[in-house]
């Protein structure tokens, strides 16, 4: 017979462990209060371990980013594969959209999300990316099938997007849970097709230019990976 012990592991492994357990805990409830920026040394002082320790498990930012918010991010790209398939691409638009307000409504942390920048994290960067082409595919389907104003770019949406999800917190906050959805539907109105709409002006903004205003949006840039150093490092 084998003894449980046997295939235990060892205890420095069991509290390795539950350390990576509580420092992703204490990290979600301190990125839902205070952002992606959130110093570490609050997180690890949350998780009651030293910043050596939380720098051990993640000695980055993005990583730990992604070991918080990973499920979330999978969500999110399997919404947009639903919507890439579905039957009728306005449908699919709405819907997706309002899955990723949802998201961003759930907390601060979820929110930053959508303007922040960490290239060392993989996973949101091809969530981004991912985000990005979902928007492309339903619009282009859009025009082809007459639901989608023929002047609308992927950058306008995603723009406004942007904009309009910076709100969500303050929306939330002041009126409930669900009072995006309003605005969402105000916003989704202008991008449908319609006899009454006229010419966008000026010229609609190249995906470099919309990058470099994503980033400037708010204070919500690549954060520090360590307390107190440079933004981005």
């Amino acid at each position: 017979m084998t003894d449980a012990n046997d295939t235990a592991p060892p205890p420095g492994r069991r509290d390795a462990r539950r350390n990576r357990e509580r420092l992703v805990e204490a990290a979600r409830r301190t990125f839902a209060e205070q952002g992606l920026d959130a110093p570490f040394d609050v997180v690890a002082r949350r998780a009651g371990v030293g910043n050596a320790t939380l720098y051990r498990h993640f000695p980055t930012r993005a990583a730990l980013v992604d070991a918080v918010f990973g499920d979330l991010l999978a969500a999110t790209s399997a919404a947009g594969e639903r919507a890439r398939s579905a039957p009728d691409p306005w449908e699919g638009l709405v819907g997706y959209l309002e899955h990723v307000f949802a998201g961003l409504a759930a907390d601060r942390g979820s929110n930053d999300l959508m303007t922040a920048h960490l290239p060392d994290s993989r996973t949101l960067e091809a969530v981004h990316a991912h985000n990005r082409r979902t928007v492309e595919l339903l619009l282009a389907r859009g025009r082809e099938h007459g639901s989608v104003r023929p002047d609308l770019t992927p950058e306008d949406v995603l723009l406004a997007l942007a904009a309009l999800g910076r709100t969500v917190p303050a929306l939330a906050g002041a009126a409930g849970p669900g009072a995006w959805r309003r605005p969402l539907a105000l916003l989704l109105d202008g991008f449908r097709a319609s006899p009454g709409h006229g010419a966008l002006p000026s010229p609609a903004l190249r995906p470099e230019q919309f990058d470099a205003v994503l980033h400037r949006l708010g204070p919500h840039r690549a954060a520090p990976t360590r307390p107190g150093g440079p933004a981005g490092t």
